[in-house]
């Protein structure tokens, strides 16, 4: 439609108005990657304001954490004894869990946490719990460089199905925390409640995979029910990161890996089991944006 008005002439789209925030969920996050980014790099600068060391603190914590199991369950407890390697075997573990439950707890108070950007601007209310797992995402960067230092010092080499493993257990982690982190930072602007439900979740994290105690005892303890055990994606993705980590340790050390305390140390059909783990974070993910679409429109006036 054309219309006149001082001699200009000006053109006027016969459209429907929309809503400025109307996206099409996680691909809107990622066709606004420069606002992510942005996003991102608030949250990481904000972790480290007024620190005089900085993001050198991300490489102090996880190294402290690797002392400390080495030397408290490997040294005093003598652990290493039933486990070779147990420090690695741990901290391998320790990454993923840890990992998962950053971006569970982050993602659920991301948008409580940015209510200003919410209420003023336009923008996929998706993106708050993206960025906190990626944020939780690059925090793993230093733990895997501490743990490639340890394991090549150990005489490590990577082969390709390691590597295959551990990009494995990266994925279904950021599939399956970024999916909780959406159905719940929706739930927690309607109840608060659900950030203390989540801290309270994710304290039994660390005793549902193999991380204080080897895969190898699964079978004898579970009496059988090893696929039940197994049906958990974040107890697959950890037995595929120390596939990548751990059981990488080669020669005489690894024959010893394979049989850990007295039992396989990795379950058998270990990447089909972590091909369903990927496709149900993935199944879960879907599931997860459909409702958060049906709840996000209510977001604002509830902040």
């Amino acid at each position: 439609m054309t219309d006149v008005a001082g001699g200009h002439t000006v053109r006027v789209v016969d459209a429907e108005l929309g809503s400025p925030s109307a996206n099409m969920g996680l691909l809107s996050v990622f066709q606004r990657r420069y606002l992510l980014r942005l996003l991102v790099r608030r949250e990481v600068s904000a972790r480290y304001s007024g620190s005089f060391l900085g993001l050198i603190w991300s490489y102090i914590n996880p190294l402290s954490q690797f002392f400390i199991y080495w030397f408290v369950m490997g040294y005093l407890l003598q652990l290493h004894q039933s486990v070779p390697h147990f420090a690695v075997h741990v901290f391998s573990a320790l990454i993923v869990v840890h990992f998962f439950i950053e971006t569970f707890n982050a993602g659920t108070r991301s948008i409580v946490r940015n209510k200003g950007l919410v209420q003023k601007m336009a923008m996929p209310r998706e993106m708050f719990p993206v960025a906190s797992m990626l944020v939780s995402l690059y925090h793993v960067v230093p733990q895997v460089i501490i743990l490639l230092i340890v394991d090549l010092l150990y005489g490590w080499r990577p082969d390709a199905i390691g590597l295959l493993a551990g990009l494995m257990a990266i994925f279904i982690i950021m599939m399956l925390g970024t999916a909780l982190a959406l159905m719940f930072s929706a739930a927690n602007v309607f109840f608060r409640d659900f950030a203390s439900a989540v801290n309270i979740l994710t304290n039994f994290v660390r005793f549902g995979v193999p991380m204080i105690y080897p895969f190898s005892i699964v079978p004898q303890r579970f009496h059988g029910h090893v696929e039940a055990y197994l049906a958990n994606p974040i107890a697959d993705a950890v037995i595929l990161f120390q596939r990548a980590f751990w059981v990488g340790i080669p020669s005489d050390q690894g024959e010893q890996i394979k049989q850990a305390s007295g039992g396989p140390a990795m379950p058998d059909h270990l990447f089909q089991h972590g091909a369903y783990a990927l496709v149900l974070s993935a199944v879960l993910l879907v599931v997860a944006q459909l409702i958060f679409s049906r709840l996000e429109n209510r977001i604002p006036e509830r902040l």
